[in-house]
């Protein structure tokens, strides 16, 4: 059963062959088919033919061969439909049977097998609508005139007489200007894949500027899906946009949806938002209708453009237009989602979307029902591809939701979606990320068992993972792994690898793969080349270090950011005369950049070379190059943590005047430097330039200057500032509260020392054992002993209790009788090695004393002359009661500290010798509970 056709009007057949997937926009003239006899049409055939002298035809329009028996023989197979004046032919009988036609109006394509829509040719449609790929093998033509030439894939055929046509698309011959000699076809092999003219117009295209000239021997015949590709193919955005603008004004193109989605993805690519939104525009005016591919296209285009809120009012208008988006769209907006961070919402569109494709699918599955009126072969299940399921996996373990990336992969299995090597290497990486090692093994045993092999970027990320946990073994093991299965490292893997033996100072081993990048010719990135610059230094190995620097420095290809890389890996080091001579070989080659000064200005103030650095940055302006922002707060911050605030101060005004001064950064290093010094005079006279500068201080600025009043004692103007902090307001941090607190103490202000405290206990952080020890200080000097005990307890609970606090719970026991406290206070600090200070020992020493311990004062003193703890005058008046408590007259102590004040050697040895004798220190009985 043949299929009738209309006769359509030539004029119109610019349209044929279409790419679009959706009905054309512009329509076709008809008119009603005339009924011409069978002897006209023949007469009209013989006008289009060529005759050759053995009897052989080449036809001029639908490309066939007439045998000499007067049957057509196909002479090539061009992969698809093709178009002629009296309607659409196949490779057979010239009429298109209606078993050619599939369901949805696609073209079969009977020779290749492959369906193609509208009337294309074949090809895969990616994403965004660019086509690709495609084949066109001329055959010999058995009994035919024509000559298939050795050697000539650009499309041209020698005729009888010599000259030389070009051999179009539907068959027809093209005579050039004159005779044209043979030329050797340039086409570059980039572009071999495609085959027939493709490569020559690509390069014709690439070669000769003038668009007229370069496709002058296509121009007649170009294809949709030829004109696709020459767009796509093209490097820069300006040529893409000019070839496109050549198919409009030629007016004998179709310019579909398809080719605008390609000029729309090459011009987002290059940011040329400009003319993105003019060719939109364009498109609504010509009435294309964009597709799901266009809206996917731009959204994307723009998302990774930096532009997302413009990529989500394109996802916006595509609701408006009430335009499901498909899979692949889907997925591109998750994935805009997933890069932003915002994994719930990539999460709650898919959901949404999946009902919502759910719910079409049922619809359109019930309808196919109540066509087919039966349920064989139908299912209402919804399910995804692979690429989705990867794409969600991923957003899950991104975001922390490994339970709910693992049962995404369940889900998938169970819908038998079979897992790729991307899916077990998204899980492989997420897991390894989790440092869960036992999932890794176990989805590297089931990536074995279920067949799937492993990529380079399977054992990139195993390498990397098991680097990252200190497993550099069975790193090594996986990278010797991947090359037993015939698998070339890339240049990942070896970066991976070297970073993972360069932070272990591991030489022998770097070095066996730098040898085997230079064999396969691998070029070695900036950071790895940092990398190992470091390693070399940090090993000590600093001859090779400079050799292996300047063979990227010879080479002439290291960048601005690799110079400034290793100046700072010496600087770092203190190797300031490397980094110097780093630094001047980048001034050899005229890359020298405000980083380079930055880096190198920070390397001196490492080695306290705070001059060279002042001079290096007030030479800047030599080489053209203006300080940065960076610039100055480095050397500001250097000069004012060396004690040199005049010297910071200067810069920090110039900073100030360029108006590189955006926060109060620079200001506190120079006024915390003021403080430290004791100037605070100079501190608060910056603090108000820095007010009157419209700077805002911070908290911390505050903090610096309260703490300084704080250590001073001055409680007006602490608290001056406190008020001002509270105007402003700025809420008190805990450093503020422990200044205030320490403040209070020293004043004796008990009251508001405890309403301070309680603050800085609703702060939820650590107290501070000295803040804690103020307190219980205060508590002591005012004999309020239970408030003392309850901190105390607290401190001894947090295990932070130090020698101050028990020193301090000592002298409260003592000044308030409570012997026995005070006792175990003492015998704790003994035993818990607490006694390292002088005032410890004299507290102890002064209790013992007082309370008749004097074999216990004795030892005490033993231990503190072994601890080269140097004893003062109030260690030898507490001793001295106690040779004067033993019947020691008062003559003989005065003695033994003249002789102290002589002979310090001699007169310890005195004073302890004296004290043996007279207590009795052969009496070894403990003390007990009971004594006590």
């Amino acid at each position: 059963m043949f299929v009738k056709f209309q006769h359509s009007d030539t004029s119109c057949l610019r349209i044929f062959n279409s790419t679009k997937t959706t009905p054309p926009n512009v329509g076709l003239s008809v008119t009603p088919p005339i009924h011409i006899s069978s002897d006209k049409i023949k007469q009209k055939q013989k006008q289009h033919v060529l005759e050759f002298p053995n009897g052989g035809r080449v036809p001029k329009k639908n490309g066939f061969v007439k045998g000499p028996r007067g049957e057509a023989e196909k002479n090539a197979n061009f992969g698809g439909s093709f178009g002629a004046q009296g309607g659409v032919f196949n490779g057979k009988n010239r009429v298109l049977e209606k078993e050619d036609v599939s369901e949805d109006g696609c073209y079969s394509d009977k020779f290749n097998g492959k369906i193609e829509r509208n009337g294309s040719f074949e090809a895969n449609s990616m994403p965004n609508g660019v086509v690709e790929g495609c084949s066109s093998v001329t055959e010999d033509v058995k009994n035919g005139g024509r000559e298939k030439e050795k050697g000539k894939q650009n499309g041209y055929v020698r005729e009888v007489g010599g000259s030389i046509g070009n051999y179009s698309r539907n068959g027809s011959v093209m005579k050039l200007k004159g005779v044209v000699e043979e030329t050797q076809t340039r086409c570059s092999t980039k572009w071999g894949r495609y085959g027939g003219c493709i490569p020559a117009m690509l390069e014709a295209v690439e070669t000769i500027k003038d668009l007229d000239e370069a496709l002058r021997p296509w121009q007649m015949t170009l294809t949709n899906k030829e004109r696709s590709i020459l767009l796509k193919e093209q490097q820069g955005w300006e040529r893409a946009l000019e070839i496109f603008e050549w198919f409009k004004r030629k007016g004998c193109y179709e310019v579909n949806v398809i080719h605008y989605n390609i000029i729309l993805r090459i011009l987002g690519k290059a940011r040329q938002w400009c003319e993105v939104e003019r060719l939109w525009e364009e498109m609504g005016k010509k009435g294309i209708k964009p597709i799901n591919s266009t809206y996917g296209t731009l959204i994307d285009v723009y998302n990774k453009g930096g532009v997302r809120e413009k990529a989500m009012k394109w996802l916006e208008l595509m609701n408006e237009h009430k335009m499901e988006p498909d899979e692949v769209t889907m997925g591109i907006v998750v994935q805009m989602y997933k890069k932003a961070g915002e994994f719930m919402t990539a999460e709650e569109f898919y959901k949404k979307w999946s009902c919502s494709s759910s719910a079409v699918k049922g619809r359109e599955s019930a309808k196919s029902r109540r066509r087919m009126d039966t349920n064989v072969g139908s299912s209402d299940t919804f399910c995804v591809s692979s690429y989705t399921y990867n794409t969600l996996i991923d957003t899950y373990g991104k975001a922390g939701k490994v339970q709910k990336a693992r049962e995404t992969f369940e889900e998938m299995l169970r819908k038998g979606i079979i897992p790729n090597t991307v899916t077990f290497n998204t899980l492989i990486h997420m897991y390894g990320n989790k440092g869960q090692l036992d999932e890794v093994a176990s989805l590297m045993q089931r990536m074995e068992d279920s067949k799937c092999s492993p990529d380079t970027r399977t054992y990139n990320i195993l390498i990397s993972l098991h680097a990252r946990h200190n497993d550099i073994e069975l790193a090594a093991k996986y990278w010797k792994k991947m090359k037993a299965t015939s698998l070339e490292p890339d240049a990942v893997s070896y970066r991976t690898l070297l970073y993972a033996f360069a932070i272990r100072h591991m030489v022998a081993e770097v070095e066996e793969l730098i040898s085997e990048m230079d064999e396969r010719g691998l070029e070695i990135d900036e950071f790895t080349q940092s990398s190992l610059s470091r390693m070399y230094i940090e090993a000590g190995l600093l001859e090779r270090s400079w050799s292996w620097f300047e063979r990227f420095h010879l080479g002439g290809k290291m960048t601005s950011e690799c110079y400034s890389a290793n100046i700072d890996a010496y600087g770092e080091r203190g190797y300031i005369c490397q980094a110097q001579k780093v630094f001047d070989c980048c001034l050899f080659v005229k890359r020298l950049t405000v980083l380079e000064f930055n880096v190198m200005i920070k390397a001196y103030g490492i080695s306290k070379k705070f001059e060279e650095a002042c001079s290096l940055f007030d030479s800047m302006g030599k080489y053209s190059l203006v300080p940065d922002r960076c610039g100055y707060n480095s050397l500001v911050q250097m000069l004012a943590s060396a004690d040199l605030p005049n010297k910071a101060l200067i810069y920090l005004r110039k900073m100030q005047e360029v108006g590189l001064v955006i926060d109060c950064v620079p200001y506190c290093a120079v006024i915390s430097s003021y403080v430290k010094l004791g100037d605070i005079d100079m501190a608060v006279g910056l603090y108000d330039e820095m007010i009157s500068h419209n700077v805002k201080p911070d908290v911390i600025v505050y903090g610096v200057l309260i703490n300084a009043f704080a250590d001073t004692g001055s409680v007006k103007g602490a608290t001056h500032y406190v008020n001002i902090m509270r105007n402003l307001g700025l809420s008190m941090n805990a450093v503020i509260c422990k200044s205030l607190i320490k403040l209070y103490t020293k004043v004796g202000y008990l009251k508001e020392a405890e309403e301070v405290y309680k603050t800085l206990k609703s702060f939820e952080t650590d107290l501070g054992v000295y803040s804690s020890n103020c307190m219980i200080d205060l508590y002591s000097e005012r004999s309020m002993v239970a408030e003392a005990e309850e901190i105390f307890e607290s401190l001894k609970r947090k295990g932070v209790a130090n020698e101050f606090t028990y020193a301090m719970m000592l002298c409260m026991y003592k000044r308030n009788g409570r012997f026995v406290e005070a006792f175990w206070i003492a015998r704790e600090m003994r035993e818990l090695g607490l006694m390292s200070e002088l005032l410890s020992y004299n507290l102890v020493l002064g209790f013992y004393a007082s309370d008749g311990r004097y074999k216990e004062a004795v030892s005490t003193f033993g231990e503190m002359l072994k601890s080269d703890v140097q004893p003062d005058d109030s260690t030898f008046r507490s001793l001295g009661i106690i040779l004067l408590k033993c019947g020691a007259s008062k003559d003989a102590v005065d003695k033994l500290e003249v002789m102290r004040k002589r002979d310090t050697e001699g007169g310890l040895q005195a004073w302890s010798s004296t004290l043996s004798s007279v207590v009795d220190m052969d009496d070894d009985a403990d003390v007990t509970d009971d004594d006590i």
